[in-house]
């Protein structure tokens, strides 16, 4: 039986520091090659995934569900208005926070991003095992992706989510008042700690979006399974039929999976392919 399989990014194909273990990617060539499809299903846009060395894939579901794509071709696309973004951006600003903007054509960060965001990125890596030396690099190297924009130029209409650094868990909390109609959700270090907030369009999910992408490829939801490592991807694995937990995967994750694999650097993807037979 082929099999649909979606796979979070960070912490499940590759690890913390960007990096995609070999075996992982043999596992998922392997398994195309048997007749199964394997997308990704990330908090990312298409930008952020274009400078990551990934393995060769059927296509993606971004941004936490707002851009669907398969071989090649966009399925759904539904990002923030241009007056959700300002918002956000002003909002962001007064509070001196810094954030990224996620669009499929670049990332877009404010002054308040290049002051912090490499603190917060070594935070980041080190609560997800890398040492200083690695966690330092990984952070540069994020930032250095970023495209810096100032005032009204950051006022953009093709904005998947915006990603804002948390000075304390109250301005995740704020956001949720501040912007009732949106989808407001965190991520960062280890297990469940919040570095991180980000708001993105009500009703995107990464469920919603696997829904589309069944919806359009004429498949069924019996033949789907999905592998997650944060909170995030619980909404997968509320609609997937047979969903799997990174080994490094925080404990809500685990609770709800039907396996728990090994950690992503410990051939959790290879374990957990031989384990359902796709390869």
């Amino acid at each position: 039986m082929r099999k649909i399989v979606f796979l979070d990014v960070d912490g499940t194909l590759i690890n913390y520091e960007a990096k995609l273990p070999e075996s992982a990617a043999r596992v998922v060539d392997e398994a195309r090659a048997n007749g199964h499809k394997v997308y990704i299903c990330t908090g990312c846009s298409k930008a952020e995934i274009e400078q990551r060395n990934l393995c060769d894939l059927d296509g993606m579901i971004g941004g936490n569900g707002a851009y669907v794509e398969d071989d090649g071709h966009v399925v759904m696309h539904h990002g923030l208005t241009k007056e959700e973004v300002k918002h956000i951006v002003d909002w962001c600003n007064d509070r001196h926070l810094g954030f990224y903007l996620e669009a499929n054509s670049g990332m877009y960060c404010n002054d308040y991003m290049l002051e912090q965001g490499i603190p917060t990125m070594i935070k980041y890596s080190q609560g997800k095992g890398a040492d200083l030396e690695k966690a330092e690099a990984s952070a540069k190297g994020f930032i250095n992706g970023f495209i810096h924009l100032t005032g009204e130029d950051l006022y953009r209409d093709d904005v998947n989510k915006i990603s804002f650094i948390l000075s304390t868990y109250q301005d995740h909390l704020d956001s949720k008042v501040e912007f009732p109609e949106l989808e407001a959700n965190t991520w960062g270090g280890k297990g469940e700690l919040a570095l991180f907030g980000d708001l993105g369009p009500t009703g995107i999910t990464k469920k919603v979006a696997i829904e589309v992408l069944l919806d359009y490829l004429g498949a069924d939801q019996k033949d789907t399974i999905s592998f997650g490592d944060a909170k995030i991807d619980l909404s997968m694995f509320e609609l997937c039929a047979y969903n799997v937990a990174m080994g490094n995967g925080g404990p809500e994750i685990k609770a709800a999976a039907d396996y728990i694999t090994t950690d992503v650097d410990d051939d959790g993807l290879y374990n957990a392919f031989k384990y359902l037979g796709l390869i």
